[in-house]
């Protein structure tokens, strides 16, 4: 059997992946990318294993992971590793989700917690925490919420063929009222319930691990061939209709497609951790631009997605330790400079 080769290919760039007598045209910058990325989250990951009370070094850390019966098995693999690892998947399912929206938006300020997912994830959540319901109960109701908004958001959008401006600005409108409904039910309740409700609302990683860590990798898991598409079909998303139907594409199926693959991934994950914004917003941009390229490529913003996270948690855990700061506070940090520097970047091309 012949060994994938990697050959340089005509375009700057490029190579050429060949598997037998298959040839694939391979970008090296992105997965140049990627690597390092990956070795960055590990990097980000023993960090995060090791630093807290106690305090476990880096190389013991390595040796829980690697052998059984440590001193340190209870600290990093029962205490530690579970907050990791819903940090890593939490964070790749949101740069997934904000790949896929702000490609079919085509606006780089299109995200979850932009468009209404967010807002009727945490709708739905309110209720539920503010009504006496079982605490189970707690994540189907927002994941039903966050696609019920989605719903709405996907039926005033459509009336055009999807089109991006409409889409955002119908997205807008329903988190807007959203969040209305929100204060409505939070002014309502009882304070100890209402308090719950707004660490919801935060975001918080704090209680929760394999079981949460779980259902978003398995949503992921379960939308692997459909994202294996998408990374094709985002190579014509931002073409305009009449380009895209003349190469044979079906560009509002197509736009409805992945955008609904992203509100599905967006409104798990936003079940499982709650309302952690920005990451989804900030973590494609950021790949794209480590990329230089025209769209936000599906790969490295995961990876970004969950070395943002991971980070985040780490600095949440231990900035004002022994408190303990929700993730979506320090994801909010980010992502506020963040919407400043677009916003003037914007007025400085448009001056």
């Amino acid at each position: 059997m012949t060994a994938p080769t990697l050959v340089p290919a005509a375009p700057a760039g490029r190579s050429l992946l060949r598997l037998g007598p298959v040839s694939v045209p391979v970008r090296r910058r992105p997965v140049l990318l990627a690597a390092a990325l990956v070795v960055l989250l590990a990097a980000a990951g023993v960090l995060s294993l090791s630093l807290g009370t106690p305090y476990v070094a880096p190389a013991d850390v390595l040796r829980a992971l690697s052998v059984a019966g440590t001193p340190y098995d209870l600290v990093v693999l029962d205490l530690r590793l579970p907050r990791l690892a819903l940090a890593a998947v939490a964070g790749a399912a949101f740069g997934v989700a904000g790949t896929l929206i702000q490609s079919v938006a085509r606006n780089p300020l299109a995200s979850p917690d932009v468009i209404g997912i967010t807002q009727g994830a945490g709708l739905a959540a309110t209720v539920a925490l503010t009504s006496g319901a079982a605490a189970v109960l707690v994540a189907p109701a927002a994941l039903l919420g966050g696609l019920a908004a989605a719903a709405v958001v996907l039926a005033l959008g459509a009336r055009h063929g999807l089109a991006a401006q409409r889409f955002v600005l119908a997205g807008v409108a329903v988190a807007f009222a959203l969040r209305a409904l929100i204060e409505v039910v939070m002014l309502t309740a009882d304070p100890i319930d209402g308090l719950r409700a707004q660490v919801w609302l935060i975001g918080t990683l704090a209680g929760n691990g394999w079981a949460e860590a779980a259902w978003i990798a398995g949503t992921l898991l379960a939308l692997l061939p459909v994202l294996l598409w998408a990374g094709w079909a985002l190579n014509s998303s931002s073409l305009d209709d009449d380009t895209a139907r003349g190469i044979g594409a079906r560009p509002v199926a197509r736009r409805v497609g992945l955008a609904g693959t992203g509100v599905l991934a967006a409104a798990m994950v936003t079940a499982q951790v709650g309302a952690v914004d920005f990451v989804a917003l900030v973590a494609p941009q950021l790949a794209r631009r480590l990329v230089r390229a025209e769209r936000p490529p599906l790969l490295c913003s995961a990876l970004v997605g969950a070395l943002l996270l991971v980070l985040a948690d780490l600095a949440g855990r231990r900035l004002f330790a022994p408190t303990q700061l929700p993730a979506g506070v320090l994801t909010a940090a980010i992502g506020g400079p963040y919407l400043m520097f677009l916003l003037l970047r914007g007025r400085r091309r448009a001056s």
